[in-house]
């Protein structure tokens, strides 16, 4: 699946054609000023393009390098405070520059800005939210000659990049602990039907310690001592279970994976099992994980696609692979940016039993979840 790149790239591919107009322009004004006097002037005439590029580039490498915001942040305020202190030092010397935009450094600083407010920690974002408007607002003052005019929709500039650096900020936060709760939330699940799992095995070893007893008389002590052990084993692992438990929730282990599959299908999905699923014996942990993978992908279709008339579900064995499809329609389009909340907690568990899972849009304004699992038989 690719919606994450897509999602990804649209923005970035916009942010390069507004930097190269914008460059485009600001070579375009400094031609049209044309060539200023003095060999200092004509040696800053020269530079802007080459600033200016440099700035545009480094403003679209932070997100390939978005460890990297901090320098690239930094180098952009220093060249920007560079060409100011050229234009200053020409005019002071008597050989003044023709105005410049700067819109191309403008626009940089303010992505950069934003960046370092969303991605950086406190100490980091601050030096280069002050860098920016430090080199902003200079530019603003310096280069302009409308007597500080041009400063105030500057100051607006920067305090919007500020505002969205930190809107995404929060946002990115928001989803990052409804992720951890959502992969809490399955880890407390599986753990409360770790019970259903693990208690089978213990109450066998009990019944066979029971059975010892009365075949080897002698050594009754320490197939007691066996049996005590296992039933301890098993009272006290009700009793934390049982504090985890709430209602509405999965009580028992399928007994099979028919079982599974039938018990998390809804009356109004179309079931489509392939012949000897009924006596297809897998393990406990894969028939568990088979119910939760419809069961919330039938959930999702519900969610996200209210207006869907079929939703198909499909179990059935390829190779040595146990495969499960639920289908849904009246998916109008596809989501983009992430994967959502009830895709990572159905990950969670087929990556743990070594399977993978697929989720995307297939022709017909239909939404397909796909999970692998190894096929693992018990005797």
């Amino acid at each position: 699946m690719n919606h994450g790149w897509t999602g990804r790239r649209g923005p970035m591919v916009a942010e390069c054609v507004v930097l190269g107009l914008l460059l485009a322009v600001d070579i375009g004004w400094a031609v049209h000023a044309g060539l200023p006097s003095g060999l200092i002037g004509q040696a800053a005439f020269e530079l802007v393009p080459g600033q200016s590029t440099a700035v545009a580039l480094l403003a679209v490498l932070r997100r390939r390098f978005p460890k990297r915001v901090l320098v690239l942040g930094c180098v952009v305020a220093a060249l920007s405070l560079i060409g100011t202190g050229a234009f200053v030092a020409s005019a002071a010397l008597g050989q003044p520059l023709p105005m410049e935009l700067g819109l191309t450094e403008l626009l940089a600083l303010a992505l950069l800005v934003g960046s370092a407010a969303r991605r950086l920690a406190p100490v980091p974002a601050v030096v280069v939210v002050t860098a920016g408007a430090v080199a902003m607002i200079a530019q603003a003052l310096l280069r302009y000659g409308f007597g500080g005019l041009v400063a105030v929709p500057t100051a607006v500039v920067w305090g919007g990049a500020l505002a969205v650096g930190l809107l995404l900020r929060d946002a990115d936060f928001r989803r990052s602990s409804a992720l951890s709760e959502v992969r809490v939330g399955e880890r407390l699940l599986l753990a409360r039907e770790l019970h259903d799992l693990v208690a089978h095995h213990i109450t066998g070893v009990v019944v066979l310690s029971q059975a010892g007893r009365r075949i080897a008389p002698e050594r009754d002590e320490v197939f007691g001592e066996i049996e005590q052990a296992g039933a301890e084993a098993l009272a006290a692992m009700r009793r934390l279970v049982g504090m985890l438990r709430t209602e509405g929730e999965l009580d028992a282990t399928p007994s099979g994976l028919l079982d599974a599959v039938e018990r998390a299908v809804p009356p109004e999905a179309q079931l489509t099992v392939q012949d000897g699923l009924d006596v297809l014996s897998v393990t406990p942990e894969a028939a568990t994980t088979v119910h939760r993978v419809i069961q919330e992908s039938v959930t999702n279709a519900h969610r996200h696609a209210p207006q869907a008339r079929q939703i198909e579900v499909a179990v059935r064995v390829d190779d040595e692979w146990l495969v499960v499809e639920v289908v849904n329609d009246g998916v109008r389009a596809a989501p983009g940016g992430h994967r959502g909340y009830g895709l990572v907690g159905m990950a969670e568990r087929v990556d743990a039993l070594g399977g993978s899972l697929l989720a995307g849009a297939v022709p017909g304004q239909r939404w397909r979840v796909s999970a692998r699992l190894p096929l693992v038989r018990t005797v």
